[in-house]
């Protein structure tokens, strides 16, 4: 089965955003979302891209698991394009990473090695429901992918 990591920097500690997460997760079936969480530096970003660099390459053997932010300035899309674009980069890229950055936003060598940027909307969220949106997208794409009715 292939999968998804969400990277994201800081912890949720938020119960009720957890549980939500907790049940969009057990619906997805044809792929595996996970979750990580690596420490907010007070919004140095120079530490917190390290911080997730140091994760995404623990997440593959030779450093190369290719990784997209999302980002204000990332493209945004309908969900049924959003839908095409995983099962695409599922298809093509096999195991891949979604970045959602700290309060303030990606440093710069994340930048650098990003395989792309996304935008979930050009409206800001906080981060816990930036990430409960993109969980609740990543279910909404694989029933848009196996015409589930759940998008009507």
């Amino acid at each position: 089965m292939k999968n998804i990591h969400i990277i994201c920097v800081g912890k949720n500690k938020d119960k009720l955003y957890l549980s939500l997460e907790q049940d969009y997760l057990k619906r997805v079936k044809t792929f595996k979302i996970n979750i990580h969480e690596v420490r907010s530096h007070e919004e140095d970003l120079s530490k917190e891209s390290e911080e997730v660099l140091k994760k995404i390459n623990s997440l593959s053997k030779n450093n190369d698991l290719p990784f997209f932010l999302l980002t204000e300035r990332g493209e945004a899309s309908s969900s049924p394009k959003f839908s095409q674009f995983i099962d695409k980069s599922l298809s093509q890229l096999g195991d891949f990473a979604l970045v959602i950055g700290g309060a303030s936003g990606h440093g710069e060598k994340l930048y650098y090695g990003a395989t792309g940027e996304l935008s979930l909307s050009k409206l800001t969220f906080p981060h816990k429901m930036a990430r409960l949106i993109l969980i609740e997208q990543l279910y909404r794409a694989e029933t848009i992918v196996l015409g589930h009715p759940y998008n009507k």
